[in-house]
């Protein structure tokens, strides 16, 4: 799944490298849905994590996420990147809305 250029790219402090699943073609029926009927996902896997945020006094706070991670997005927000032509985001961990088990 992670090609060379993402495996280079590494997130800083507490941001989360996520990749948004993808919306579904066809409905429970069987039928095929048009492109513009396809909702925005808001759900995805994180690929990577930074080390975490620093605190006043200098320590690091860990994230509360790790890599392999089902985690729900929020609707707008995230940074787009391209990395060998795939869509990525990447999101603040504050900006999280919650993992699933």
């Amino acid at each position: 799944m992670a090609s060379k250029a993402f495996k280079k790219f590494l997130p800083l402090f507490d941001r989360v490298l996520i990749q948004r699943f993808e919306a579904q073609s066809t409905s429970k029926g069987g039928i095929m849905l048009p492109e513009t009927s396809k909702g925005k996902v808001l759900e995805g896997e994180v690929l990577a994590v930074g080390d975490g945020m620093r605190t006043n006094d200098g320590k690091v706070m860990p994230l509360t996420v790790k890599i392999g991670d089902k985690v729900f997005l929020p609707e707008y927000g995230g940074t787009k990147l391209l990395l060998d032509e795939k869509e990525y985001y990447l999101f603040r961990e504050a900006d999280l809305l919650g993992k699933f088990d």
